[in-house]
This record gives C-alpha cells, sequence and structure tokens, in this order.
C-alpha cells in the first residue's frame, strides 16, 4: 500500500495541473510570448485585464504584432477601445498597412471612424489604388423626334477617403449617372445624332460633377452599348389619335340620342295635333244638328253637302285606282 507521503504527493501533482491549466486558459501565455518574441512589449497583466474587460486578447495582440511588423505605431489601448466599441481591430489594422505600402495618408482615428461608420475600409483603400467600375442597367431616354434610345455606362470610380464618413454610396452616383444620360438624350434633336456619336453623352454627364457630396470620385464614365427602343412619338400620337376617336364618337352618339328625342317629340307633337283634329271632328256633326235646329242650314243645302263629300270620295278612290305603281303620271 501507497503510504502517506505518496498519497499526499499525487494530490499536490494533480492540484498543481488543475492550477496551471486555469492558469494557461485565463493568462495566455502562449499569446504573451508570441508577442515578446516579435518584439512587441505588452504586460502580462495587460492581457489578463483584457479578459476581465470582456475583449478577446488574440484580437488585439495579433494586429498589434502585425502592426508593429509593419512599422505602424499604434497603441494597445486604441485597439482596445475600437473592439470594445464594435469595430473590425484587424480590417482596420490591414487598411492601414495598405495606405502605408500606397502612400496614402490614412490616420488609425481615421481608419477606425470609417470601420465604425459601416464602410469596409480596407476596401476602400484598395479602391482607392485600384479603381472600381460599376456597370449600370439599361437606362431609357427618349429624343426630341420621339424614338426611345437605351444605353448602359460603366462608371471608373475611385473611393475618396476624406469622403467615406458621411458621403453618399454607389446607389446615388448610379442614380446620378442615369438622370445625366436620360437628360442628355432628351436634348438631342434627333436619336441618330445619339448613336452616331455616344461619347456626347459621356462628356456631357462627366462635366456635370456627379461626384459631389459622394464616397466616390467618378474617373470616367464610358458608353457600353446603345441600343433603340420604341417610337415613343408615334405610339403618343396614336394613342392621342384613339382618344380622339372615341371622343367624336361619343359626341356623335350624343348628337344622334338628341336627334331620336327631338323626333320622338315631333311625333308626339304629331299626335297631339291629330287628336285634336278628331277632336274638331267629332264637333262637326253636333254643329250641323245645331245649324240644322236653328234654321241657319236648310235640308238640301245638308244633302248637297253629303253629295259633294261622296263626289269628293269618288274621285279619290278613281285616281287611287288610276295611279301607275311606279309613281309616275299616266299620259
Amino acid at each position: 500500500m501507497l503510504g502517506a507521503d505518496t498519497i499526499f504527493l499525487l494530490v499536490a501533482i494533480v492540484i498543481g495541473i488543475i492550477v496551471l491549466s486555469i492558469l494557461f486558459t485565463f493568462v495566455p501565455i502562449g499569446l504573451w510570448i508570441s508577442a515578446l518574441a516579435a518584439g512587441v512589449r505588452i504586460g502580462i497583466f495587460t492581457l489578463i485585464g483584457m479578459r476581465l474587460r470582456r475583449v478577446i486578447p488574440g484580437r488585439v495582440v495579433n494586429p498589434l504584432i502585425k502592426a508593429h511588423k509593419a512599422g505602424i505605431n499604434v497603441a494597445t489601448n486604441q485597439l482596445e477601445s475600437h473592439y470594445l466599441a464594435g469595430g473590425n481591430v484587424d480590417r482596420v489594422v490591414n487598411a492601414l498597412i495598405a495606405a502605408q505600402r500606397a502612400n496614402i495618408e490614412l490616420s488609425f482615428e481615421r481608419a477606425a471612424a470609417i470601420d465604425l461608420a459601416g464602410r469596409n475600409v480596407l476596401e476602400a483603400v484598395q479602391m482607392s489604388v485600384n479603381p472600381k467600375v460599376i456597370e449600370t442597367p439599361f437606362i431609357a431616354g427618349v429624343a426630341m423626334n420621339g424614338i426611345e434610345v437605351k444605353a448602359k455606362a460603366r462608371i471608373t470610380v475611385r473611393a475618396n477617403i476624406d469622403r467615406l464618413v458621411g458621403g453618399a454610396g454607389e446607389e446615388t452616383v448610379i442614380a446620378r449617372v442615369g438622370e445625366g444620360v436620360i437628360s442628355t438624350i432628351g436634348s438631342s434633336d434627333n436619336h441618330a445624332k445619339v448613336l452616331e456619336n455616344p461619347d456626347m453623352i459621356s462628356r456631357t454627364v462627366l462635366a456635370k460633377g456627379l461626384d459631389a457630396g459622394t464616397a466616390f470620385e467618378i474617373l470616367s464614365i464610358d458608353i457600353a452599348d446603345v441600343d433603340i427602343g420604341k417610337n415613343i412619338g408615334a405610339q403618343l400620337q396614336t394613342d392621342q389619335a384613339e382618344a380622339d376617336k372615341k371622343i367624336a364618337q361619343a359626341k356623335a352618339e350624343e348628337r344622334r340620342a338628341m336627334a331620336v328625342a327631338s323626333e320622338q317629340e315631333m311625333r308626339a307633337k304629331v299626335e297631339e295635333m291629330r287628336a285634336k283634329v278628331v277632336e274638331a271632328e267629332a264637333e262637326v256633326p253636333l254643329a250641323m244638328a245645331d245649324a240644322l235646329k236653328s234654321g241657319n242650314l236648310g235640308v238640301m243645302d245638308y244633302f248637297s253637302l253629303k253629295n259633294i263629300d261622296a263626289d269628293t270620295d269618288m274621285r279619290d278612290s278613281i285616281g287611287k285606282m288610276t295611279k301607275p305603281k311606279d309613281g309616275n303620271k299616266t299620259e
């Protein structure tokens, strides 16, 4: 059986291993050794303080080593404060290194501000060295002769470091260029001029200074493609003619309805007059009876009147029988 001293030694070894494990887990000894090997002076208690401040030491120390090797003077507190503010420390340091290699003046404060503003500061520095090409969709404009012209532009831009904070983005540049293309096409007398000289669009748009207030500097605007669209002028004239036709038809229908209504009114008046005639004719026998009673009309006069009526009816009947069917007079 093991002695008391041996058991105590084993327990002490286990406790020591546990303590060392906790120590090496809480204190980044390996990171501290790497910093010393790289020539970066950082205290072990500083690393412990990062742990207490809920800062991952590797997110600060590794960029600090990278900056030191690149000859960039940044302090640990600057990197740690930028990390606590929610920034990307590694990307900021990479941007500072890229700017130094490209002879672009960029301080840590400005790079940190750009990063905290939500922009990719490394991409901005790379775009300053290697300009970016933005391709617009087809932009349609209508020339003065009514022909639609569609143009696609390629915009070469370079990031402006000084205007990255508060400057407008790519969408604003594309919108401004589109507006310039539409106005240039619209001011052309003929669509053929645009097809013959498409660089007229790029020169006109570029002269307007569309990069004002944006985070970019426009280097060039090139027209990549020009197509002919619809004949908007003819289509508008056709639509106008169709609308005029419908208006004329509506007015003609209104006049026809008024004529029909007037005709119906005249027929009603005719019927009304006929009714009055019938009413007047109905009073004739009464008047004749009164005349006979009063002695103003004799019996012989009455019979003479009846003979005249019979003779008139006979003549009308004979006239209808001898009248040709085609309506011509008989010889």
